[in-house]
């Protein structure tokens, strides 16, 4: 079985992120979407149980999709979960350079770990949860940023914070 983890912060995980998602489903035979907690962000909108809840959602209707979180390294993630590839995906150069650096200390730290680039669609080129935390904040329409099913979420959420 082809397995890979499609690793991220997705908070939130926008049209973007699934339009990978569902590339990547249909190229391996089982795709694990994991939220990771990244040291350098802040806390974030949303818990990562809240983001896991979200992400099984929107790709409810992919079959060979899991959807899990962690505190860790990918790598040792990776390697506890039998997977052998990470999937990345990619908006601009800016991001190529950054992301080539974390598979290269992945693969450092799991040797038999490959990184896979997908790159976006360029109708998503733009977009990150950043974008679409800032937009929600201003009221602005979601509907070309994030997945319909959790923009009511989205909105709730920012409200809160405010």
């Amino acid at each position: 079985m082809r397995r890979a983890i499609y690793p991220g912060s997705f908070d939130p995980i926008t049209l973007g992120h699934l339009h990978i998602i569902k590339r990547a489903a249909a190229i391996f035979d089982q795709l694990i979407v994991c939220v990771c907690v990244n040291s350098a962000k802040s806390s974030g909108l949303f818990t990562p149980q809240e983001r896991v809840e979200l992400i099984e959602r929107v790709t409810g209707e992919l079959p060979n999709v899991q959807v899990d979180w962690c505190q860790g390294l990918v790598a040792d993630y990776a390697r506890a979960h039998g997977a052998k590839v990470l999937v990345k995906g990619l908006r601009a150069v800016s991001d190529y350079e950054a992301e080539v650096q974390m598979a290269m200390i992945n693969a450092k730290l799991y040797p038999s770990l490959d990184t896979v680039f997908l790159y976006s669609h360029p109708k998503h080129a733009y977009l990150s949860s950043t974008v679409v935390k800032e937009m929600a904040r201003y009221g602005a329409d979601l509907s070309d940023f994030a997945p319909r099913q959790i923009i009511d979420d989205i909105r709730s959420k920012v409200q809160q914070t405010q």
